[in-house]
């Protein structure tokens, strides 16, 4: 069984789009997924069809432990079931600020359901709070989605710096294990630049100690392409929307990567 967040602090960057279709791909391929919201925004959730106003516990009623992960857990495709988000999300963080041990939360109520899945995936708040913590004391992995540009490389140390005190203070089975550019265009040079950079930084980490030493640049680009933004508006996965669009391909690759790692 894997735990992956999927973490950026900025927004755009499409990690909502990430984990929405990689664990669809996934569950098209036989794995048992779950997908975690731990956006207040509850992108993840929408995108998977499923109202927020509707949801009844969620992870919100995980992290206040006002319910079990087991019951808040609701089946939304064949393979695939959701932990979702509600605005009630929004006030976790301070409800939970006197909370002792509030930053391993999530991983406590997942021990008792991860056996069920071969996969679990977080999709992470655009922040690096209590949310984010909760995401990273539960995982074993990070995943993280990057636009090749140069301002998105702006935040990309200080990310790493996050993963890495949580490695020593919370969680030392914590690793990135990859880097997936999103938005990608190979036309564009910036983009290859930009990729160039990620493989030297990468590279030059392979012997070292640090939490992301072992990371990968993934090698699937998810390309521009129109379809996946307008999946989420109808409430689907871009393998229900347009299965046979570029985004469909790439993300069936990234899946077929994760399975293969």
């Amino acid at each position: 069984m894997r735990t992956i967040a999927v973490l950026n602090q900025k927004g755009g960057v499409g990690k909502t789009t990430t984990v929405a279709n990689t664990a669809a791909a996934l569950a098209n391929a036989g794995k048992k997924v779950l997908v975690i919201d731990l956006d207040p925004q509850a992108h993840l959730t929408i995108h998977l069809g499923i109202e927020p106003s509707s949801i009844d516990a969620g992870v919100y009623g995980v992290l206040t432990q006002s319910a079990k992960a087991v019951d808040a857990i609701v089946p939304v495709r064949e393979n695939l079931s959701l932990l979702g988000a509600s605005i009630d999300l929004v006030g976790a963080e301070t409800e939970l600020v006197s909370v002792v041990g509030r930053e391993i939360i999530l991983r406590e109520a997942l021990d008792t359901v991860k056996d069920s899945y071969d996969f679990i995936i977080i999709d992470c708040p655009p922040s690096l709070g209590l949310l984010a913590l909760n995401a990273l004391a539960a995982s074993t992995e990070v995943l993280i989605p990057l636009v090749p540009h140069f301002l998105a490389l702006q935040g990309f140390g200080k990310l790493l710096e996050t993963v890495s005190i949580v490695n020593q203070r919370i969680n030392n089975k914590l690793r990135v294990s990859g880097i997936l550019f999103c938005m990608f265009d190979s036309r564009v040079s910036l983009s290859t630049e930009v990729r160039s950079d990620i493989e030297q930084f990468l590279e030059n980490a392979r012997s070292s100690n640090f939490a992301w030493s072992g990371a990968q640049l993934i090698p699937v680009y998810i390309r521009r392409n129109v379809k996946l933004a307008e999946a989420p508006s109808y409430g689907k996965t871009i393998f229900e929307y347009e299965p046979e669009c570029n985004g469909a391909q790439d993300y069936k690759q990234v899946a077929d990567f994760l399975i293969g790692t």
